[in-house]
């Protein structure tokens, strides 16, 4: 027997080192020629009767996307398939295997029987008895994509080819799968576009759809299309207005006044890493900070409950880290700090080093602290002043990020609360009025930051912890930030770190000037964006006239007339109301006011009952993208629901999801949000379920050829499209699986693919020349061992998702049988048919058919392995003479040192070096070494 692991290995380091040196054939010309021959390939136009959600202002009224309440976006798609003549059918291959037909054949064919239709996991009875699935259940998901113009490049389909060889293993072993797909389709990409061309977002979102859809089923991937939905259908958008309201209602949904970086010129809220040393990223405008009211989700009250969830997941350590950092979990103590001359006025700050209490020498206030101007004394008004309105243009990560501190004394004193000595008050930009209490005690003898601030100003330093007792010698030139034993602390001296933070807090707490507290960096979810393309969000407002004025006699759309909308008054909008629709617009820019455009829809804005009298104003900011993405995995389970957004029993039958595969880019803000939305629908009863992603994989980014991230503007975007045209999609998927292992980075070389070309080549004649055969060609021993080690090799490996691995066994597998010639046996090729077809479905589906059998193999049965097989009985070894290899014998794993010396002495070369010589030395170690040492 000559099949062993190592070989495997060895065949498949030589399988890839082909791939690298084999070179790309076929260029634009070929491209073209087999892109017009595929047949059934074109896609046409957008549905005529698409729209978007539009609410008529008295005019003809236009029911989203053609009518229909639920797939407006996805279905404007029309396929339409030409008949081939014999001018246009498909050009062979120049390997043999007619790729282009094979592809379009079982797409249609799983098209038409709807092969990957989800299951029901229970039925009902004649009698009523409902019965469900003993199968298992495996929910696979991707991370949906957001459609944007560009369409597909090759880096995005590996994720979903990943999620799709398991998907496809599943099914082979016995589990009822869920593996639907759809469009993350709001987003600023499309408004941008709208504003610079004047194309409605509808309109360019439908047609990106279409196309990104177009290229997912060219890559043949096993989706539910029945369960397709888009974030922008209106049945959707009902449902995330509808958990909207329930957030209302349970008070996570508040309106505050948050300060933010509002840019005139831009006519837009900007993010913090858009704002550039007080201007914008884009065109470089100034920016304000302004305080404007928003829409806030309270996540802060989740904050215990999001980290405590991530136990038990099967996630990435990263990401699990990630999330715990970005919550920010802190325990240590809060101190009220008295301020001088003002009875009834306290400065809160929170520290995790109370132990440090005694080195305080000054307290410093973000220059927005709502005491500052109380603070301020006359002689110090005109420089604080002049301080926080430079500030006011900086954004917070700016402001943190700066490598210079700065600021400026407010003139007034705070009262130490266990020495009631005055320290002065500052205040600097450093300090964010948005984070904690906006206020830092400062000691700077012990904290890096605080150091580099008095030593600026020349403010005191006062040493309270030195590393053991008595270290009279430790360096002044920097601070000491680690732990150790308290000094110049009263009654705490000679305490360590720990015992002393314990004490003081207990001090404080007893003199009611603090006390232990956690916090967490988590800062409660501003909702609301300035924008056209989201969903409105479902709340509207009373408006008022001056006294004496009729409602009914005015009208707060003309203009001049003068009202007040009470935004101290929402008004949740009746979820029998819903959805809440945007309204037709032509311009989309936000425009110069903080309220957005919509503001600017004044007929769509306000509005009366039906009863009449009062007037009332709709909310006119709009969710954020993330909204449609908290909760879409809930809509794939019932997506033709008009009564709920999921059924509990659907919930039941298929929740949590079991494989969740995306991008690590999302590791924090888009897992924080779905959490956060999924624990409140579980604390209301709507999910049985309290995480829904049980297992979660990030796929590696693909790099362009040139090492670096693919985008239009570096020229390294590799389009799909041009890979499957020539080489077509079974390839593309085996070779993004086979780059390397699934979480690595790695770079596109369009070069080696023609290497999993050739093995999918060879995989097609390994089969036909099988099916030449019957049943009389039996496997020898050699094929049946090397059939079962790639059998136990494949299913372990497609169980850990090591694609790659699996798809080497697979390569040596087809090598030896490729060597059989016309001796293949039946069995090796059904078997081999079957491991490839997650990996290369179309290739997989054809094998299957040639081999005689009807239908898809996308039931089958995986395969099964013996692992008596797959264990190796005899073993392979180098005989050496005087420390150089001469030969090589293949003895029983068992043997001695005589067995394996009569195996020995039948090598030629061996017998060439120790004939006529004293065999001096005998090193045997079973299966590794026989050296002989002859004189």
């Amino acid at each position: 027997m000559r099949f062993v692991l190592a070989t495997m290995m060895i065949a498949a380091v030589r399988t890839a080192a082909a791939f690298r040196s084999s070179t790309f054939s076929g260029g634009r010309a070929a491209i073209k020629i087999i892109a017009a021959r595929r047949p059934g390939a074109a896609f046409v136009g957008i549905a005529p009767s698409s729209s978007s959600l539009f609410i008529d202002n008295g005019t003809t009224r236009r029911r989203p996307f053609g009518g229909n309440t639920r797939r407006n976006m996805s279905d404007t798609i029309e396929e339409t398939k030409e008949t081939p003549d014999a001018s246009s059918a498909p050009a062979p291959s120049s390997t043999g295997y007619p790729f282009a037909d094979v592809e379009s054949k079982w797409q249609a064919y799983w098209k038409e029987h709807k092969t990957f239709a989800t299951p029901d996991r229970r039925t009902t009875q004649e009698d009523g008895t409902v019965v469900k699935s003993k199968n298992k259940k495996k929910y696979v998901l991707d991370m949906f994509p957001y459609p944007s113009g560009a369409g597909l490049h090759v880096g995005h389909p590996e994720g979903y080819t990943a999620s799709d060889v398991m998907a496809r293993y599943w099914r082979m072993t016995s589990h009822d799968v869920l593996h639907p797909i759809g469009w993350d389709s709001f987003g600023l990409p499309a408004e941008q576009y709208a504003i610079n061309t004047g194309t409605h977002p509808e309109i360019t979102t439908a047609k990106n759809i279409a196309n990104f859809k177009r290229q997912l089923q060219m890559l043949g991937f096993s989706y539910d299309w029945e369960k397709e939905v888009a974030t922008t259908d209106v049945g959707y958008v009902k449902w995330t207005q509808w958990i909207f309201l329930q957030l209302y209602k349970l008070g996570l949904a508040e309106q505050s006044s948050v300060s933010v970086n509002w840019c005139p010129a831009l006519g837009t809220v900007l993010a913090n890493e858009e704002v550039i040393n007080g201007l914008s990223e884009r065109g470089d405008h100034p920016v304000e900070r302004l305080p404007l009211r928003q829409w806030v989700l309270k996540i802060t009250k989740y904050a215990d409950r999001l980290e405590a969830g991530l136990e038990g997941l099967d996630w990435p350590s990263g990401t699990m880290t990630a999330q715990e950092q970005w919550i920010g979990k802190s325990t240590g103590t809060e101190i009220d700090f008295r301020v001088d001359g003002m009875e009834d006025e306290k400065v809160s700050v929170f520290t995790t080093r109370a132990d440090t209490i005694y080195g305080v020498t000054y307290v410093t206030l973000a220059p927005e602290h709502p005491l500052v101007s109380a603070i301020t004394t006359p002689d110090q008004k005109e420089e604080v002043d002049a301080y926080v309105s430079a500030t006011s243009s900086r954004s917070d990560l700016d402001r943190t990020s700066a490598k210079e501190k700065t600021g400026v004394f407010t003139g007034g004193y705070a009262i130490h609360p266990l020495t009631d000595e005055k320290v002065p008050i500052w205040i600097g930009d450093y300090v964010l009025g948005s984070y904690g209490t906006g206020a830092v005690m400062a000691v700077p003898a012990h904290d890096d930051r605080d150091f580099e601030f008095a030593t600026k100003f020349g403010l005191d330093v006062k040493w309270v912890v030195e590393p053991k007792k008595g270290a009279d010698d430790m360096p002044k030139e920097e601070a000491f930030t680690d732990q150790g034993v308290n000094v110049n602390s009263g009654e705490f001296d000679g305490m360590k770190t720990n015992k002393a933070k314990k004490a003081i807090t207990s001090k404080l707490e007893e003199l009611s000037a603090g006390g232990a507290k956690i916090t967490y960096k988590l800062r409660d979810w501003v909702f609301s964006r300035q924008r056209y393309w989201g969903e409105p969000i479902p709340i509207y407002f009373p408006v008022d006239f001056p006294e004496g004025v009729d409602p009914n006699d005015v009208d707060p759309k003309d203009e001049g007339c003068e009202h007040t909308i009470r935004y101290d008054k929402p008004i949740p909008v009746e979820e029998a109301d819903l959805p809440l629709e945007l309204p037709e617009m032509e311009d989309f820019s936000p425009g110069d006011d903080p309220a957005g455009c919509l503001a600017r829809a004044k007929d769509w804005r306000y509005f009366k009952k039906e009863d009449g009298g009062n007037w009332f104003a709709r909310e006119t900011n709009t969710m954020p993208q993330w909204a449609g993405s908290c909760w879409y995995y809930f809509r794939f389970l019932d997506p033709e629901n008009g009564d709920a957004a999921f059924s509990p029993e659907l919930d039941e039958d298929w929740m949590p999801v079991d494989l969740y595969v995306g991008g690590a880019e999302h590791a924090v803000l888009h897992l924080l949000y779905a959490r956060f939305w999924h624990q409140v629908l579980y604390d209301l009863g709507y999910t049985k379920h309290p995480e829904p992603f049980q297992r979660l994989v990030h796929q590696g980014m693909i790099l362009g050829t040139d090492g670096e991230k693919m985008s239009k503007s570096r020229g390294n975007v590799v389009n799909p499209d041009d890979v499957v045209d020539v080489h077509g999609a079974d390839a593309l998927r085996l070779y993004e699986m086979f780059m390397g292992p699934l979480e690595a980075v790695k770079p596109w070389q369009t070069s080696q693919v023609s290497g999993v070309v050739r093995f999918q080549s060879k995989l097609y004649n390994v089969v036909k020349s099988a099916i030449q055969n019957d049943d009389s060609v039996e496997m020898d021993a050699e094929t049946t061992k090397i059939l079962h080690k790639t059998m136990k090799k494949v299913t372990e490996d497609v169980e850990s998702m090591s694609f790659n691995t699996a798809i080497s066994a697979m390569m040596v597998l087809t090598n030896h049988l490729t060597s059989l010639k016309d001796r293949v046996p039946r069995e090796a090729a059904e078997k081999l048919s079957l491991m490839v077809s997650p990996f290369a479905p179309h290739l997989g589906e054809e094998c299957w058919s040639l081999l005689g059998y009807e239908g898809s193999l996308a039931y089958q049965s995986w395969v099964e392995y013996d692992e008596a097989l797959c264990v190796d009985n005899t073993v392979r070894m180098g005989v050496q003479v005087n420390g150089k290899k001469r030969g090589e014998i293949e003895i029983p794993k068992d043997s001695d040192q005589e067995g394996a010396m009569e195996e020995a002495m039948k090598c030629q070369g061996v017998i060439n070096q120790v004939e006529g010589k004293d065999v001096k030395k005998i090193i045997f170690v079973p299966g590794r070494i026989l050296n002989i040492v002859a004189k």
